[in-house]
């Protein structure tokens, strides 16, 4: 029988607000990561500073937000009404403290609960605030929450506003790094949604004339779009629709008081049903919602008193009430649609034919598939029972039971040895495992009915869940396991393909990555340096001086469970897949997964030239 263990008053903490967070950091951003993935915690960071600036800019005053990071320190500088000079201390380092509290000054704000900055400056090891208003200034400076240098209040002639400083803790965030693409995504959200906004990022300008029309002109190409996009606006809405001639799947983007709630929400779920029950009753058919949705590019955004968001990083909606006279969020929206959108179709009646014509052919799409997608699932279902190509694990939400978990990731991989390793050395908790057999067909240009007649691709597409809608995802990460070869480079291209074909929202929210794993294995007697090129080899070699062992992995297989799980655990790298905005989805697959043509043979032969240069100057 086992020792009770004592339970006393020496068992029992009290942390203060900064201990906090340092100990959970993930109660406040998220998951941490290494900024490989749009939501990992040091682009968080950048968000809850510049919640603030916005939340000036709704407020009416400064219109412009200068923002910089510089490898790993972030300067955000605004100009609106400035901190009150008595209180900068206070509203970066004590909790419950703002004036977000006050609604008179904030109706319907960004940030709400006054956690936001004091997150970041307990998860930064270096965190400077100066505040400028009515012809003088105040700062200070903390390092890791702690304050260590207070100026008093100086006369200035510089203009008023907030100009935070912060470089994030590495012992938090492991080998992080800020990558551009993702900044960028997040300032040009914050300009759809504030139109007349100016953030330059780096020196470069960003700006928006026309809100969520920009949003989807930048996210669908001209060619692509089923007709022009629609956009309506009311005192707290806006939504933009359109149809992509292409795409399959439903794509949506959703923002709550210009937060971009990547999860949806009580909203996005009320416009998708607005949106059927319109078309509906303007056509006088009930079609099936399906087949109204299919290929849908929408956006929305509403503003709500005191929303009620269902975690901290505020990525999904939980309120159901608009605030103060208004009704609730659903009949709010419905409302809205029922009324703008049908005004809209029945003066534009190109418009409404087109729409007409989508629908009947997804209607007449979904019939002729109906039978084989029907035996899809029963063999997906028949698969996830009695095959293990698909080793799950224990958990795809969070404790909401409504969000996908953050940190749930499936592995795909090819061949036994490989999804061997990773089974034995991943997390059973939060990563699942796929396992490919032999190469993935090539579906550039064929139809929706291959998903379902093809083996890999079906179980692959029920695995994942999203045969609907991207809110269905049953996993946040998705990640090509392949080895560093000739075959697994286009196992890779393949299953790109796949996802740009079927659903390349996959690709587009940020969802889907590459595995990098070591090619080298350098060690002697002492101490183990595992290498990701070939330069790191060399420096590898030199610093562990004299002979040391050097292993080339040829493939996933050739790595131990032991060694494995450094790789896909605190210390994973993950490159992600981005798309070139500009370049059509059709062009990019063309070009590369169509018929041999000219161009790609130049383009073949003259990066193959370039890598040769390269490794000869390496010698």
């Amino acid at each position: 029988m086992s020792k009770e263990t004592k339970y006393t008053e020496d068992n029992i903490r009290s942390l203060d607000w900064k201990e906090h967070i340092r100990m959970r950091p993930g109660m406040y951003i998220g998951k941490l990561g290494d900024g490989s993935s749009a939501d990992d915690g040091i682009y968080i960071l950048v968000k809850e500073v510049l919640d603030n600036s916005i939340d000036e800019y709704v407020m009416g005053t400064g219109k412009t937000i200068e923002i910089s990071i510089q490898g790993d320190k972030v300067i955000v500088r605004d100009y609106g009404r400035g901190i009150p000079l008595g209180k900068v201390v206070d509203v970066v380092s004590k909790m419950n403290t703002g004036g977000k509290y006050d609604s008179r000054a904030f109706k319907k704000s960004v940030g709400l609960n006054g956690v936001g900055t004091k997150a970041v400056n307990a998860l930064s090891t270096f965190f400077r605030v100066e505040s400028t208003r009515d012809g003088k200034s105040a700062s200070a400076e903390f390092e890791k929450g702690n304050l260590i240098n207070q100026d008093t209040l100086e006369e200035t002639s510089r203009r008023r506003g907030t100009k935070v400083s912060f470089v994030p803790d590495n012992t938090i965030f492991k080998n992080y790094k800020y990558r551009a693409e993702y900044v960028v995504k997040m300032l040009k959200n914050y300009v759809y949604l504030n139109p007349g906004l100016t953030i330059i990022f780096n020196g470069e300008k960003y700006f928006s004339e026309n809100g969520l029309k920009d949003l989807l002109s930048d996210t669908i190409a001209q060619d692509d779009r089923l007709y022009d996009i629609i956009h309506l606006q009311g005192d707290d809405i806006e939504i933009a629709i359109t149809h992509s001639r292409t795409q399959y799947s439903e794509e949506y983007h959703s923002f709550v008081n210009g937060q971009h709630t990547t999860q949806g929400g009580t909203h996005q779920a009320a416009f998708r049903e607005a949106i059927v029950k319109t078309i509906r009753e303007f056509y006088g058919k009930s079609y099936e919602a399906s087949d109204i949705r299919k290929s849908i590019v929408s956006a929305i955004s509403i503003k709500v008193m005191e929303p009620v968001f269902e975690s901290q990083t505020k990525t999904k909606l939980g309120s159901t009430e608009m605030g103060g006279d208004l009704p609730t969020v659903r009949t709010y929206i419905n409302d809205f649609v029922k009324n703008k959108l049908d005004n809209f179709l029945h003066k534009n009646s190109d418009t409404a034919e087109s729409l007409q014509r989508k629908i009947l052919q997804a209607e007449r799409e979904r019939k002729d598939l109906s039978g084989i997608r029907k035996l899809a699932k029963e063999r997906a279902k028949k698969a996830s029972l009695h095959n293990k190509k698909l080793r799950d694990c224990r958990v795809h939400l969070t404790d909401s039971k409504k969000d996908r978990n953050l940190e749930s990731t499936l592995f795909i991989t090819e061949g036994d040895s490989a999804s061997g390793s990773i089974t034995k050395s991943r997390d059973v908790n939060t990563q699942a495992v796929f396992s490919l057999r032999g190469k993935p067909l090539n579906c550039y240009n064929m139809s929706k009915k291959i998903v379902y007649e093809n083996e890999e691709f079906n179980l692959l597409q029920a695995a994942l869940n999203i045969e609907e809608s991207l809110e269905d995802l049953r996993y946040n990460n998705i990640v090509i396991a392949t080895d560093a070869d000739v075959d697994g480079m286009h196992i890779r291209l393949l299953l790109i393909t796949f996802f740009l074909q079927f659903f390349p929202e996959v690709i587009k929210e940020g969802h889907l990555y590459i595995l990098q794993t070591p090619l080298f294995r350098v060690r002697n007697k002492k101490e183990t340096i595992y290498c990701y090129s070939e330069q790191e080899r060399k420096d590898a070699i030199t610093k562990l001086s004299g002979k040391p062992e050097i292993t080339r992995f040829k493939g996933l297989g050739e790595i131990s469970p032991d060694e494995f799980v450094h790789f896909i655990g605190d210390d994973i790298r993950l490159d992600p897949v981005m798309l070139d905005k500009e370049k059509p989805i059709e062009e990019l697959l063309s070009f590369y997964m169509g018929k041999n043509t000219p161009q790609r043979q130049e383009f073949i032969i003259n990066n193959l030239k370039v890598e040769l240069d390269t490794i000869e100057e390496e010698k």
